[in-house]
Formats: structure tokens, C-alpha cells, sequence
């Protein structure tokens, strides 16, 4: 692009962890906040696009299987999701937001204030920007699927 100088790989990796953490730690307050770990706050992340088996949210969570199950547990025990059977597999459990769930992701997400804080410097042609390559960089196409 003219009269943009170039950038580097290296570069915007190192920014990505950057912005990655500043986003995690905020995360992670607000988790805290609602008296969640940030394991059980991302899962209740995940589960906000939809129910998920066990194992892809170990997947998803690149986390052992039996951690999954613990956080999940803890969850189920709030009343903050369900299990319920798989309909294309009725050995296979899914895991449900329940609106409780909804409620405190909804939470989370609006208090993060450094977040928020950021993503409102910019208008809406450059959050319109931020989202499509984000979207093109990290969200699988159906050849990757």
C-alpha cells in the first residue's frame, strides 16, 4: 500500500500477542468478576455460538479431556450451561448455554472496560476492516474445514 510502510510477519505476531494479552488479562478480570476462571469463562465463550461436545470443546480449549469435564461440572453446577444428548449421536453429550450462561458471558464481555475502551477508538469503516481480517486470518474457509 503506498504510503504505508511495510510490515513484517514477525512484526504483527508480536503485536498479535500483545493485543492477545491485553485482551486475556481483561478477560480474565471480568471472569473474575462474575466469579469465574477464565477456563470457565471461555468455555461459556465458546458455547455462545452454540452447543458443543465435550471433546470440541477440549478441542476448541486445547485442553485435556478431563479438565473439560471438571470445568464443565462447576458450570452445570452454577446452573450456567447443560448437558444434554447429541441429536446426530445419542451417546454423545452437548454441552448448553443455558440463559443463565448468556447472562454471564453478556457480563463479561460488558466489563471489560480496556477492551471496550480500545474497539470504541475506532469507527465503524475501521471496525468493518478490524473484523474482516481478523475473520479472513483466524476463521477456518470450507477448505480448511
Amino acid at each position: 500500500m503506498p504510503g504505508h510502510p511495510r510490515v513484517g510477519t514477525g512484526q504483527l505476531m508480536e503485536l498479535l500477542s500483545v493485543s492477545l494479552g491485553a485482551y486475556y488479562g481483561d478477560f480474565t478480570a471480568a471472569a473474575a468478576r462474575e466469579n469465574l476462571t477464565a477456563s470457565q469463562g471461555k468455555t461459556l465463550s465458546v458455547l455462545r455460538r452454540g452447543p458443543a461436545a465435550m471433546r470440541v470443546l477440549a478441542e476448541t480449549l486445547a485442553c485435556d479431556a478431563s479438565n473439560m469435564t471438571g470445568i464443565v461440572d462447576r458450570l452445570e453446577k452454577r446452573g450456567l450451561v447443560r448437558r444434554e444428548p447429541s441429536p446426530g449421536d445419542r451417546r454423545v453429550k452437548n454441552v448448553v448455554l443455558t440463559p443463565e450462561g448468556e447472562h454471564a458471558i453478556d457480563a463479561i464481555r460488558a466489563s471489560m472496560h480496556t477492551t471496550l475502551a480500545g474497539l470504541a477508538t475506532l469507527d465503524a469503516d475501521d471496525r468493518a476492516t478490524l473484523y474482516a481480517l481478523l475473520d479472513r486470518v483466524f476463521t477456518p474457509g470450507p477448505a480448511d474445514a
